[in-house]
């Protein structure tokens, strides 16, 4: 052994030594375990100000390599202080996911793997096994044999991608002559709920179709789209030579976790041969719930869906997967293969590089069929049902206070709600107001003392807490905390 890797300093040539390997990923494997052991001593919300962790580190990189026992230092002493903790049990925010060990084992894996997955050739394992877990999770899901799935990234992604398949499915030649500076295109129109995640938008600038291509559809009392106002607006762009195409329903909207009437979307968008993509991101996983199957109800009829395993299957961020009844339609749209990339087996094999924007592609099915081998259908199944049943309970606790109130629905795991203490003699206008300013401000109490973290909506133009339910160690006794300090905050401000 070289005195620099008796030092735990890089060596001159070469990766660093088995030995040293072995050495400091015990030492890193026995840190992830004290890790989330012992998280919920940990603050949080990140407890530093913007710049304070550049401000700590060199302007530079090291000219000669340093200690890996500095380096591992370092991640105690700079980086976990500048972490928002989303393994925390008390992460309540946005939609509060987590991670597995399984998952974690698998993550490890595929960077020692290292594959590009872009052709079966460089990666019959990627490629395959990528095939079984998904055929897998659309079983557990209840969803046929007609939904071809594949993964990516995000949904975000997923979803860009299901619009550019059903766009190739007009046969107006985008692929060959594009967009632009064309006289003979009409607007190619998107429609989707008021309160579909960005996301979609997004796809619809990314995909060059432009926002005045998005049309939202108003929703019902229960923030559902509002089915007839879309049947108005798909025969008002008809008549004013417009192109409807693509239309997006939400199974587990963003802000309150409202299901969309796909059922009856279907029969609207069927008579006008139009593409329908359900975002099931983060709900679709509660369809492995045999009792909450129904949230899917219509889905057998759709042409895309989305699902997010790294929302609520305890998959590492990041894992998406969309399936999908129109796969050469995708392949149609983004398949361009050079000579350095043409194989022998090519028409015997799906090559992933086909359906997507990237070439490479990471190894992600294998964190995802580690999961599902760990904890089984059942055992996934009573993690979701678990967290549906805090959610509720805690929605009983704002029901039966007089001093808070529920401001949605609640289907899944996820709680919208606000305090209310109400004033004698106010006005209408200066009760929302006030409203909406505790509310805030016993957010940002809860959020600045490190020991929960909830995030806001806007429903019905009311300032909206929102409480998430999703970490695999959130138990009931958290669900007290939090509560416990709602209160707290309430009657400091009130």
């Amino acid at each position: 052994m070289t005195e620099e890797n008796q030092n735990g300093f890089a060596p001159a040539t070469g990766d660093m030594s088995a030995e040293d390997f072995r050495r400091y990923g015990y030492q890193l494997i026995d840190w992830i375990s004290d890790y989330l052991a012992h998280i919920e001593e940990r603050p949080v919300l990140a407890q530093v100000a913007p710049g304070e962790l550049v401000a700590q580190l060199p302007d530079s990189a090291p000219v000669r390599g340093e200690a890996m026992e500095a380096i591992l230092a370092d991640i105690d002493r700079l980086i976990v202080p500048a972490l928002t903790h989303w393994n925390h049990p008390s992460f309540f925010a946005l939609f509060a996911t987590s991670t597995s060990a399984p998952g974690i084992f698998g993550e490890m894996l595929s960077a020692a793997f290292d594959v590009k997955a872009m052709l079966w050739r460089t990666s019959p394992a990627s490629t395959e096994l990528e095939e079984v877990a998904l055929g897998w999770l659309r079983q557990m899901m209840g969803l046929d044999v007609g939904m071809e799935g594949i993964i990516y990234d995000t949904a975000s992604v997923g979803s860009m991608h299901a619009m550019a398949a059903a766009r190739e499915g007009l046969n107006v030649r985008i692929r060959e002559d594009g967009m632009s500076g064309r006289s003979d295109l009409p607007l190619l129109r998107v429609y989707a709920s008021e309160h579909v995640h960005s996301s979609i938008e997004k796809g619809v600038l990314t995909l060059g179709l432009g926002q005045r291509a998005l049309r939202l559809i108003p929703t019902d009392a229960d923030f559902r789209m509002d089915t007839s106002a879309l049947a108005r607006a798909i025969e008002e762009d008809k008549r004013d030579g417009m192109l409807p195409f693509f239309v997006v329903a939400t199974v587990g909207t963003t802000s309150m976790s409202s299901i969309d009437p796909v059922r009856e979307i279907v029969r609207i968008c069927e008579p006008y041969e139009m593409w329908l993509h359900v975002d099931a991101a983060y709900a679709g996983s509660a369809a492995i719930v045999p009792e909450m199957r129904h949230i899917l109800d219509g889905c057998e009829r759709a042409d895309s869906l989305v699902v997010n395993p790294h929302k609520w299957l305890f998959t590492p961020f990041d894992l998406s997967v969309l399936y999908c009844r129109h796969m050469e339609l995708l392949r149609r749209a983004f398949s361009l293969v050079p000579e350095y990339l043409r194989t022998s087996e090519a028409e015997n094999v799906r090559n992933g590089m086909d359906y997507g924007i990237q070439l490479g592609r990471r190894f992600r099915a294998l964190k995802l069929w580690m999961v599902l081998r760990y904890f089984g259908q059942e055992g996934l199944a009573a993690r979701i049902r678990e967290h549906c049943r805090l959610a509720r309970l805690f929605a009983t606790w704002v029901e039966e206070s007089d001093d808070w109130e529920l401001l949605a629905p609640v289907p899944f795991s996820l709680v919208c709600f606000r305090a209310c203490p109400r004033i004698e003699g106010e006005t209408e206008a200066e009760s929302a107001a006030r409203l909406d300013a505790l509310n805030e401000n016993i957010m940002n109490g809860i959020n600045a003392g490190g020991k929960a973290y909830l995030s806001h909506t806007r429903l019905n133009d009311k300032l909206t807490l929102r409480l998430a339910i999703g970490n695999i160690h959130t138990a009931e006794t958290h669900l007290r905390h939090i509560w416990q300090l709602l209160n707290e905050q309430k009657s400091l401000l009130t």
